[in-house]
């Protein structure tokens, strides 16, 4: 007890501190008690920190997480990014006794209880699907190409829904140019393992209304004939990062009770160069029936996504559609490493982000929503749009997005949601898993699971750093 309370009096979060005991065999670290309101109130990106950088060595490790109730999720969710699950180190594939880390969640503060065995199935599949997007974004393309990545979902949605009778909808190859899919053909076309549209579809009965979830999964990006150069294009392997997000969402909510339609539309290709590639110039007609005249081949993820919200409108009949990419550079500079960035057509959507990630932990910062003043930057003589802006420096990362929406049109009545996530994707050198928890927690109201509810934007409890005087029409408006 002595020693306990003394490491306790050594801590002095700025941001965070740590002290170890008994000879390195232990560890009591302590999160800041403030941050401020664009932040988490969890602390989550200290938690991964902490962890990476404190935890003993050993086997057989045990992390007991000291947090309230409406921080669990985000905590969780944090502590699962501590440990990726891809590597190829020759020593790892020679290590016969395989490391365990056993999680303890001491809750404290209002609502205090037990830890519900409800709660604890939640975080598992919540972490398991955290970890799922990080082992696909980790995973080189020699190994992650696009046939790699279809038995991928072929093989979780196995492990999903077997009982549910879900099955894959797969347009692949020379069938996407046969059926007007321009843009996921055009940017893929050129590659040794071709493109593809994959669709896994959950439709409950009473369900009330229908939600897709498109994702950018392009498995490698050279940026095409107008290539990237030798300092920009390592790392390009995490330009799949939005549909593994999507992937590793889509198994958790099922699992958890999700009350909706929820369609997860993943759009496969690798920008490739070679004898077949699109050129600079060339005009492609996408599934939306408009002409895009390519005018930079590296601006690609929203050719494929340009798709795959056509399809969604148009064949799913989705209400709500939400595109999730590791769209373009620019977001890093407007929203930072941390905050994704989100665009979309509704001021109540925008808002329920923002709070969402503050609750989840991964953090999301709006962008300029403003077709009437940007979407001229696509402007074209001999086509419908181009594809990438004519000035860079006018709100690109928006632009990019408003690119996305012109393909379901601006006076499309559902809502979308576009969030880029290029920078939150990865920490350093590894894959963050970024974007699931961001899911199930924006959605967390179409699930049937207790702490999903919680943490949604429109859980039973405020936020107390954000007022809101309308709470009941957003629900009904976001429901």
């Amino acid at each position: 007890s002595q020693l306990w309370q003394a490491a306790l009096s050594t801590l002095n979060p700025n941001p965070t501190d740590s002290c170890p005991l008994y000879l390195n065999c232990a560890t009591v670290a302590a999160l800041p008690s403030r941050v401020s309101r664009h932040n988490s109130p969890s602390a989550a990106h200290f938690i991964t920190r902490l962890v990476r950088t404190c935890l003993p060595p050993g086997t057989h490790r045990c992390i007991v997480m000291v947090c309230e109730r409406a921080d669990a999720f985000a905590s969780a969710c944090a502590l699962a990014r501590a440990f990726p699950l891809f590597t190829h180190r020759s020593g790892a594939s020679r290590r016969t006794e395989k490391k365990t880390v056993t999680v303890e969640f001491f809750l404290v503060g209002q609502d205090n209880g037990p830890v519900e065995v409800s709660t604890l199935q939640c975080l598992t599949n919540a972490t398991d699907g955290v970890r799922l997007a990080a082992r696909i974004v980790d995973t080189p393309c020699n190994e992650m190409n696009t046939d790699t990545f279809l038995e991928e979902h072929i093989q979780e949605i196995k492990k999903v829904g077997k009982d549910l009778g879900i099955a894959p909808t797969i347009i692949r190859d020379e069938e996407l140019k046969t059926r007007g899919f321009g843009g996921i053909y055009g940017v893929g076309k050129a590659a040794l393992h071709p493109p593809a549209l994959a669709v896994l579809s959950h439709t409950p009965d009473g369900a009330t209304q229908t939600i897709a979830w498109v994702g950018k999964g392009i498995v490698y990006d050279t940026g095409g004939l107008s290539i990237k150069g030798k300092t920009t294009m390592p790392g390009m392997k995490r330009d799949c990062g939005g549909a593994a997000a999507i992937l590793g969402a889509f198994r958790a909510a099922v699992k958890q009770g999700f009350k909706d339609n929820l369609h997860a539309v993943f759009c496969l290709a690798e920008n490739s160069v070679g004898p077949n590639a699109t050129r600079p110039d060339d005009i492609h007609l996408l599934y939306s029936g408009k002409t895009v005249e390519i005018n930079n081949t590296d601006a690609e993820g929203r050719l494929v996504l340009a798709d795959g919200v056509s399809y969604a409108c148009k064949d799913l009949g989705a209400d709500i559609i939400l595109d999730m990419a590791t769209l373009t550079g620019a977001q890093g500079i407007a929203t930072g490493k941390y905050h994704a960035a989100v665009l979309t057509n509704s001021a109540e959507w925008e808002a329920a982000c923002v709070k969402s990630g503050r609750k989840c932990g991964d953090l999301v910062h709006p962008l300029v929503y403003c077709p009437e003043l940007h979407f001229s930057e696509f402007t074209s003589a001999v086509a419908d749009m181009k594809n990438s802006v004519a000035d860079r420096d006018n709100s690109p990362s928006s632009c990019a997005g408003l690119f996305i929406a012109s393909h379901i049109g601006f006076d499309w009545p559902g809502v979308w949601v576009h969030l880029d996530i290029a920078a939150p994707v990865h920490a350093g050198e590894r894959a963050t898993g970024f974007g699931v928890a961001l899911l199930l927690a924006l959605f967390g109201r179409a699930s049937e699971d207790p702490l999903l509810n919680l943490v949604s934007p429109l859980g039973c409890e405020e936020d107390p750093q954000e007022g809101d005087t309308d709470r009941d029409s957003k629900r009904r408006r976001l429901v």
